[in-house]
């Protein structure tokens, strides 16, 4: 009954919150999963195209491999955004017809589909992609020069959808399950670098190199990704993992020296999360001319060789500036966001609050738990508080940024409450070996959390992720007593706080209803509210 009410006030809440925003028809058809995607599973990408960078032009195809998952169809939906051409769609050696609604495209079978058939359509396709006005935060191409007046190409996609580049599903609660082969063909003179492993490049007879990769894991959509520059290729293999860097000719130097933190890095996740996740994928750095993004076993790096985000220490403490943030946090991703994906992208706090925590972990791996903390707390400042982390589900709607910062604040909020750091590192280890190559959601992580700890996390994690504001912690004195209370909008919130009361360390157990201290107290310096280890407000 509880739960039953819980989730019907956070739906009239989430209501109220995104009442100002409207969604429409084209929205769901890219965040919703109705029965023409949820009806197959992809199994496999064979992503084949020709990439004209004077013109910005692609064209080729996508064999698309799947299994049908329902009792029968003959109906699917495959998506590709409305500004790119569809050639022809190809089953069994005959055309099939289709149907365009937005950014779908609905395709029709001549016959039914049946349960655990496996099936392939070759998808053709042509058209100018989508130009990024500000990758990454805008999804699309990136057409650029380097110093030497060399093409530099990317793309990054992620939250706008791989299908603005591609056909395929795109949801990010499918992945195909046997990965992709990305064959890429560019200009003669350039390199191509995708995903996964080179297996090998084919001139042709046209100006055109063809360039061949392969992913053997799964891989959600906006993670498969192409760049194409003058790169230059160096690495080694670390401990029995393949480190490969691809840089700019001119970049060579400066990146063999500041990629030598991905070692440390490895070494300090691997420890803290598991073994690195797509081992037989490999792991890259690869430049580009956007700031970065997380892609799978390929990971984007632009951060111009230097610590900090740009140079800049988003903490304000200095300790920012003790690592390249791209590197430790986008690699982070492989972990988080990677190996284990949100359902929905409303659910994104679930790759960006950890990924973010990680930047922490890796720091107290480095330097030390103090000075981790310092950072981590550091990024309150950055911290809005201007809605709900979690976003509307079914429309391709990401929450609050705070997912971010918020979220780590969050996590580090749980570890505080479980108070034993070696349960913690033990808890965390084993949420990533439970959940690696998986799709998951946000109950997933509680129940999950709340398990494994033995206490019931729900009211924390729904506090933070389900409404905007942080708990604040109410204290007074009355009677020499010290009085204190929780005011928050989750009627059950009780996360423990620890303070000082005469250099003595005490926790209390505050509820949302009056609590009283078992000591004395006359004025409120008396005690000192440690909110490092803990995201709340004090109100005195």
């Amino acid at each position: 009954m509880k739960n039953i009410l819980f989730i019907t006030l956070f739906i009239i809440n989430i209501l109220n919150i995104y009442s100002q925003e409207t969604f429409t028809r084209k929205d769901s058809l890219q965040g919703g999963l109705r029965l023409e995607r949820t009806c197959f599973d992809i199994l496999r990408y064979d992503l084949n195209i020709k990439i004209d960078i004077d013109k910005k032009f692609i064209i080729g195809y996508n064999e698309i491999y799947f299994k049908i998952q329902t009792k029968k169809t003959n109906k699917i939906q495959i998506d590709l955004f409305e500004n790119m051409q569809v050639d022809s769609i190809i089953f069994e050696k005959k055309r099939l017809v289709y149907k365009r609604d937005n950014n779908a495209v609905f395709i029709d079978f001549p016959n039914n589909l049946f349960n655990n058939s496996e099936n392939s359509i070759r998808f053709y396709y042509s058209g100018n992609p989508i130009i990024a006005k500000n990758a990454p935060w805008d999804g699309g191409f990136v057409f650029k020069k380097d110093s030497n007046n060399k093409d530099f190409v990317g793309v990054a996609c992620q939250g706008t959808g791989a299908s603005l580049w591609f056909p395929c599903k795109d949801s990010q609660s499918d992945e195909p399950n046997e990965g992709a082969k990305i064959n890429i063909e560019i200009p003669n003179g350039l390199t191509a670098v995708c995903n996964g492993r080179l297996l090998g490049s084919l001139p042709k007879n046209n100006g055109f190199t063809q360039w061949n990769w392969q992913v053997k894991n799964p891989i959600n959509s906006y993670n498969i990704t192409v760049n194409i520059g003058d790169y230059v290729h160096f690495g080694e293999n670390y401990k029995g993992l393949d480190l490969d860097f691809y840089v700019l000719r001119e970049n060579e130097a400066k990146a063999k020296v500041q990629f030598e933190q991905v070692k440390p890095m490895m070494d300090c996740f691997q420890d803290k999360f598991g073994p690195y996740p797509f081992k037989n994928d490999g792991y890259k750095l690869v430049e580009t001319s956007y700031l970065g993004m997380e892609h799978q076993s390929a990971v984007a790096y632009g951060n111009k060789y230097q610590n900090g985000y740009l140079g800049n220490d988003m903490s304000g403490t200095g300790f920012g500036m003790l690592f390249d943030y791209i590197i430790i946090h986008e690699s982070g991703h492989e972990w988080f966001g990677n190996s284990i994906t949100s359902k929905d992208i409303a659910d994104m706090w679930i790759h960006e609050g950890f990924t973010m925590y990680s930047e922490n972990v890796f720091l107290e791996c480095q330097f030390g738990k103090e000075k981790a903390e310092k950072y981590l707390n550091g990024m309150r400042e950055n911290v809005r508080n201007d809605k709900p982390i979690i976003g509307p589900y079914g429309v391709n709607k990401e929450g609050s940024g705070d997912m971010y910062f918020k979220g780590a604040l969050m996590i580090n909020s749980i570890r505080n409450v479980i108070n034993d750091d070696f349960k913690w590192w033990r808890i965390l280890y084993k949420y990533v070996d439970a959940h690696s190559y998986k799709i998951i959601d946000t109950e997933t992580v509680i129940k999950f959390f709340s398990r494994e700890s033995g206490i019931d996390l729900a009211p924390i994690f729904n506090q933070y992720l389900r409404y905007k504001n942080i708990p604040k912690l109410e204290l007074k004195i009355s009677k020499n007593k010290l009085e204190y209370k929780w005011i928050c909008d989750v009627a059950n919130f009780n996360m423990p706080i620890d303070i000082k009361f005469n250099g003595n360390l005490v926790r209390l157990k505050p509820i949302t209803t009056t609590q009283t201290a078992d000591f004395k107290i006359k004025k409120m310096k008396e005690i000192e509210v440690l909110t490092d280890k803990f995201y709340f407000e004090v109100t005195k």
